[in-house]
């Protein structure tokens, strides 16, 4: 079977299907029953698979502590992506100020104040202060699925401003954090492949801000700190990555104060499904209607 590939052509199919929901906004939209169904059953075939780890569950919302993305140097190097909250804390003169100005059309951001919160740019972040101190002699390991914000509105309906990613994070020792990194690398692909998907790995680099970032990107991809699992969606000459690996070395350990049993800084490694993603990507490749599914995907899925 023949597939046509654009951006274009994936939202039309995923609108028309029911799949998404336009709201308005560039990466911004809504999800329909089934994209949502598809979604959960994924997360928990990734939950079978991982079961043996004993993971630590844990939840978090999807803002974050301003100070948190401050301390992470997020700043630093993606300031284009980051989100922060702004609310209302003025006098009822400013009240009715701010209100003459949205109803006729005029600038009222300016009656707004900086809060202490900021949406999360990653999924990670919000787990990092609680492993400040020293670790237990095996490390850490986390669990999470969490909402995902970041500023890059696109027409591309896998380049979202507002997603959800399946996360794991572990820390420990650099033979640890290596060691687990690499099995989950083999073990993403086995999970995206065995639904039908033509994953593969490429080594990756993140979107560092300006001409310093180049420079990083560069070390990044030399140092092979980061991979990305990826799989053609709407392009097939640049496929889209859907799983992505980063090891930090000891970046938030020395940040966060997180210490080996030995004494040594700590490093840390995050893993993180793309959930999304993955979902246009199976219905790009298996089609629109999930009973038409090839059976092995259906089976593994519980459709």
């Amino acid at each position: 079977m023949s597939i046509d590939f654009s951006p274009e052509i994936l939202t039309n199919d995923l609108v028309e299907a029911g799949h998404i929901i336009p709201v308005g906004v560039q990466g911004i939209f809504g999800r329909g029953p089934v994209f949502e169904k598809v979604l959960r059953l994924f997360d928990d075939y990734v939950s079978r698979v991982a079961a043996n780890d004993n993971a630590t569950k844990m939840s978090f919302p999807p803002c974050l502590d301003r100070k948190v993305l401050e301390r992470s140097e997020y700043l630093d190097s993606f300031p284009q992506l980051a989100g922060t909250i702004f609310s209302f804390t003025g006098t009822e003169a400013q009240h009715k100020e701010l209100i003459e100005n949205v109803h006729e059309g005029r600038p009222w951001t300016h009656l707004q104040t900086m809060t202490a919160v900021c949406l999360t740019p990653a999924a990670c972040y919000p787990v990092y202060p609680s492993f400040t101190g020293t670790l237990p002699a095996e490390g850490k390991l986390v669990d999470m699925q969490n909402w995902v914000f970041r500023n890059e509105p696109s027409p591309e309906p896998t380049r979202m401003q507002s997603f959800r990613v399946r996360e794991f994070v572990r820390v420990g020792t650099p033979e640890m954090v290596v060691a687990w990194r690499d099995t989950w690398l083999q073990r993403g692909i086995d999970i995206l492949q065995s639904l039908g998907l033509p994953a593969h790995s490429e080594v990756a680099s993140d979107p560092f801000f300006g001409r310093g970032g180049r420079m990083l990107a560069a070390n990044q991809r030399e140092q092979q700190l980061k991979f990305e699992v990826v799989i053609p969606v709407i392009s097939q000459e640049k496929p889209t990555a859907v799983c992505s690996f980063n090891y930090h070395q000891d970046h938030f350990g020395k940040l966060f104060e997180i210490n080996t049993a030995s004494g040594e800084v700590a490093h840390t490694a995050c893993l993180g499904f793309g959930l999304e993603r993955i979902v246009m990507a199976l219905f790009k490749t298996h089609g629109m209607d999930t009973a038409t599914w090839p059976t092995a995907t259906r089976e593994i899925l519980g459709l």
